[in-house]
């Protein structure tokens, strides 16, 4: 018993010392990838790992309750948009050097990305590309920052006035010292998360127009290796380069848009104690509005229709 109990204080130990360095660790990585040359198998890792997080912070930001229980989210939209800046340095550099040995040079998920999306026509691939960037850039990340910015502004206005409010509360018995200090505490953090996701809204900003900018450089660069350095025909650079290049820009951009997603249901959310998921299904699924738009089908008829009102009704029911 004593040994056991001395192996999980040794454990808790060891935990208490090690817990926390992930965000550091992951910053200096990141700096490293900057500088250092890394093999194709490592970034299919860390390209998976970028996917992933995004994923995550995305889901994190539908399923929080109260937008500042996520009072972190700023700085998580700074070391991911560092780690993804990072890793299209990285992969442009493997794209220049190894990527007239053929499409896979640069890993298997780049070598993925870019034949899925451009299906052997390489300028509907681009064009697509260029209506992600777009969509990314001007629908979502413009969106999401102009209401971080009003919100963030307003935030800072009312705050006087919130203080205010809970020193006559205060004063007029209504609230103790413990309670006035914890809401105090609570309109501060309100204020200091707002006017970091206002700064925050930026970053997911200029990463978008960085990725418009790497696919060019990208792609012009790749032509003049390829034919120059490499004796690549024409016909052979285009067809290399342009499928690196779109699945470098598409593993980057798809993390991008994840997170500018994240943002704007961020700074769109209530301050309220529940869920997206709730607010949603609870304000739209009313029945009234279910059963009037029921009777498209009614009318009409068809089991598209049908199919449809069914999933609808399913969702907002759920």
């Amino acid at each position: 018993m004593q040994l056991t109990a001395y192996l999980n204080q040794i454990n808790k130990k060891n935990l208490s010392q090690i817990s926390g360095l992930g965000t550091p660790l992951l910053v200096m990585a990141a700096l490293g990838m900057v500088i250092l040359p890394m093999p194709a198998w490592l970034l299919d890792v860390l390209f998976s790992f970028n996917i992933a997080l995004s994923l995550v912070v995305l889901l994190i930001t539908v399923y929080t309750l109260k937008p500042l229980e996520f009072g972190s989210f700023p700085a998580v939209i700074l070391i991911a948009t560092i780690l993804r800046l990072a890793l299209n340095v990285a992969s442009t550099r493997v794209v220049l050097l190894e990527g007239h040995e053929g499409t896979d040079a640069a890993g298997k998920v780049i070598e993925a990305f870019g034949s899925v999306v451009i299906g052997g026509n390489y300028a509907v691939g681009l064009v697509v590309f260029l209506i992600l960037i777009i969509i990314n850039f001007v629908v979502v990340t413009k969106g999401a920052g102009r209401i971080a910015e009003v919100t963030a502004r307003f935030t800072l206005d009312a705050m006087p006035g919130k203080q205010m409010a809970i020193d006559a509360d205060l004063n007029a018995g209504f609230i103790n010292a413990e309670q006035a200090r914890e809401r105090r505490i609570e309109v501060t953090s309100e204020a200091d998360f707002y006017g970091s996701m206002d700064g925050a809204s930026k970053f997911v900003k200029g990463d978008a127009i960085a990725g418009i900018l790497i696919l060019f450089i990208n792609i012009i660069g790749g032509l003049v290796i390829g034919m120059v350095q490499h004796d690549l025909s024409f016909d052979s650079a285009v067809e290399i380069y342009t499928l690196l290049t779109i699945g470098d820009g598409l593993v980057a951009q798809i993390p991008g848009l994840l997170l500018s997603v994240a943002t704007a249901i961020v700074v769109t959310r209530q301050n309220t104690s529940q869920d997206m998921g709730d607010q949603v299904s609870s304000q739209l699924g009313q029945a009234k509005s279910l059963y009037i738009a029921a009777w498209r089908y009614v009318c009409h008829g068809g089991d598209t229709w049908h199919a449809s009102f069914c999933f609808f009704t399913f969702c907002c029911r759920h």
